[in-house]
């Protein structure tokens, strides 16, 4: 499940901090079950991470945005 960038700027934040605790147990879930030897797709821990790393990316952006309208 690939999250594109331009839908993920598209949402509220507290519709991106809902999706990144469902990525954060998502990707748990994908860690144990390569411990166990269930995973058969290991790209998919991959790109778990990397929607993980595009979520807190536009969630700081938005942050240090609005950080300097207050200013």
């Amino acid at each position: 499940m690939t999250v594109k960038q331009e839908e993920l700027r598209q949402k509220e934040n507290s519709e991106l901090l809902e999706l990144l605790d469902q990525s954060r147990e998502k990707l748990r879930q994908l860690r144990f079950d390569l411990a166990s030897g269930k995973v058969k797709n290991v790209a998919e821990i991959k790109e778990t991470k990397k929607t993980i790393a595009r979520i807190l990316t536009i969630l700081k952006e938005r942050e240090l945005k609005n950080s300097k309208i207050h200013k």
